[in-house]
């Protein structure tokens, strides 16, 4: 017999708590909160160590059961993990115990393929269940778009339309979603990311569509979240000292908050971090919200090198308030302030430039033979910014690990004019170029998208 389901509320919190199945297919409360588990689960440091042994997609199960316990059988779960990650997680060495972990091998070379990819599974597992179809909704500022459409693409009970700002993704971005048509349909709007994410969202509130039967694969949807606790936990249990008590600082480039969330989400588990670096990039609302305890939205976002980041108010923020303590509701207004004292102790943001992610991409590679793309840059320079105000923690023998979420062949034209190099195309991107692409345009207004759904969905 199935235990009792983990319940999950709605960070605006006038939503009904329901378990996990029905919050993955909902995708947003109907409040326009972000669902959230009621309790997080504490792992204990037995069971964290014994990670160790264990294989990505065995610990993917082990904690993925915490929060689906009642909601799918062991069997079928593991068996959903052991299909959805089939691909390496290389932890590169880089100097003393720094690394730089690479999410990047995936088959669209992003750190969005781990959500995406077992997210698209869980669906699909519910829906042959309850026989039902599912339009998905997703706005993308690069790297989620082709993570997710390859994730459903050609199931026959999910169709998904994706959004994006036609100027802020590099050609290869937009060619690996806009070149597989079948059941996934891609807009291009003259717009920013926060734009595409806000036609979505007023979809989802909008009672004319609910027979449409919506839900979103950003990382609005706890099914995106609790995938990205896992290479958090991994990363850990590889390059961890047998027998030492010994804390991680993990350093993750951060746009829409998806990927540190889950992160957060592993401290909050019982994973021994020492410190979080929260690095985004020129788009600094939340650099300022930590340091001054005010946090304005930057409109229109600031356009920097490192797109997939130029997000001027996070949709995952309001998830993090809540942890501390706080309320934020879904246009970013603060109802209740979260608990600055101990979100300072924990995470630590920084605001990196274009200028210094391009320095660091060129330092790293000529220094270490780091190879780096804009995102996993800013990162990186997060870390040396954090090390260098914190002299306490720059010892050989801290450990410290980098993100890196995105493949720099993806971002031939920076790493072109910076290292006057090509990287070479991971398989995923190898023939993208010659594909016939897809997509139409739209005007960025709400009834202009409502008008597209209407008369293109039933």
């Amino acid at each position: 017999m199935m235990q009792k389901p983990l319940l999950f509320y709605s960070t605006n919190r006038s939503a009904e708590r329901i378990p996990f199945r029905q919050a993955l297919l909902k995708g947003q409360a109907p409040d326009k909160g972000l669902y959230m588990p009621e309790t997080i689960p504490v792992l204990t440091e037995k069971q964290i160590a014994a990670f160790s042994g264990f294989s990505y997609a065995q610990i993917a199960f082990e904690v993925s059961r915490l929060f689906l316990a009642g909601q799918i059988p062991d069997e079928d779960l593991l068996e959903i993990t052991e299909n959805a990650y089939t691909y390496d997680v290389p932890l590169e060495h880089v100097f003393d115990r720094k690394y730089v972990m690479r999410l990047d091998q995936g088959p669209t070379a992003s750190f969005k393929d781990f959500a995406a990819r077992m997210m698209g599974r869980l669906m699909q597992y519910y829906l042959k269940q309850e026989h039902k179809e599912l339009l998905i909704l997703t706005a993308t500022s690069g790297d989620t778009g082709s993570a997710v459409a390859n994730a459903f693409y050609g199931l026959d009970n999910i169709r998904i339309v994706v959004l994006f700002p036609r100027s802020e993704v590099t050609d290869r971005q937009r060619k690996q979603m806009t070149t597989l048509g079948k059941n996934v349909h891609i807009l291009a709007l003259d717009a920013k990311f926060d734009d595409c994410q806000a036609l979505v969202k007023e979809a989802f509130s909008d009672p004319d569509l609910d027979y449409l039967n919506l839900s979103s694969a950003n990382s609005i949807n706890i099914g995106r979240l609790i995938p990205q606790i896992v290479y958090y936990f991994y990363a850990f249990a590889r390059l961890k000292k047998e027998g030492t008590a010994e804390q991680i600082i993990f350093s993750v480039p951060s746009g829409n908050f998806g990927d540190m969330m889950g992160g957060v989400l592993a401290l909050k588990m019982g994973l021994p971090v020492k410190r979080f670096i929260i690095a985004t990039n020129e788009n600094d609302e939340f650099p300022e919200y930590v340091r001054t305890g005010i946090y304005q939205k930057i409109e229109p976002s600031r356009n920097c090198i490192s797109s997939a980041m130029n997000v001027g108010h996070p949709s995952n923020l309001a998830r993090l308030v809540d942890m501390y303590g706080g309320l934020m509701d879904e246009k970013g207004q603060l109802h209740r302030q979260a608990d600055l004292e101990r979100m300072r102790k924990e995470l630590f943001a920084v605001r990196i430039s274009d200028e210094v992610t391009k320095q660091t991409i060129g330092q790293a590679y000529r220094t270490y033979g780091l190879l780096l793309e804009p995102h996993g840059s800013v990162g990186w320079a997060g870390l040396l910014e954090f090390l260098r105000q914190n002299p306490g923690t720059d010892i050989p023998d801290q450990l410290c690990v980098s993100l890196e979420t995105a493949h720099p062949a993806k971002f031939p034209r920076e790493i072109q004019s910076i290292l006057a190099i090509d990287p070479a195309l991971p398989p995923s991107l190898q023939g993208i170029e010659q594909k016939p692409e897809n997509y139409l345009r739209i005007e960025n207004v709400y009834p202009a998208f409502k008008n597209y759904l209407t008369s293109n969905f039933h």
